[in-house]
């Protein structure tokens, strides 16, 4: 546990989690029987792709944080793109946490500290500005 705690500190998780489910949302709801979608092209590929695409893109965040900028623009484009394409991106649930996930990807800073060090560092400073507690039968 504490090896995947240490790996999904070091990449943008959250973000690409989203991004994952949002595409997979999406992905199961065109199997709905409602006739909702919009078709665009040969049966709708442009439907089934851009999900598909959606959860590439988030395991590609996942993998390769490096190019994390490119990826998660990619993502909100993917995302608002099966708003016309896939039940409405998924009755708006999987277009939403694409594009909540690619804006988390977006935001997400490779040398910071993680919440743990942040609130140690804080407990350091507090006590090393306080002053010392005077000592029994010294004058305060």
């Amino acid at each position: 546990m504490n090896r995947f705690r240490r790996w999904t500190a070091r990449r943008p998780f959250p973000g690409g989690l989203l991004l994952v489910l949002g595409g997979a949302e999406i992905l199961v709801t065109m199997k709905a029987p409602l006739p909702v979608i919009l078709r665009i092209g040969m049966q709708g590929v442009a439907g089934y792709l851009l999900p598909t695409l959606m959860v590439l893109i988030g395991l590609l965040i996942l993998f390769n944080p490096a190019q994390r900028l490119f990826y998660s623009i990619l993502g909100v484009l993917l995302s608002l793109g099966t708003w016309p394409t896939s039940n409405l991106g998924g009755f708006l649930v999987g277009l939403l946490l694409g594009v909540v996930g690619s804006c988390l990807t977006f935001g997400w800073l490779p040398d910071q500290d993680t919440r743990r060090v942040r609130r140690q560092r804080r407990k350091e400073a507090r006590t090393a500005d306080q002053p010392p507690l005077a000592q029994a039968g010294e004058p305060a």
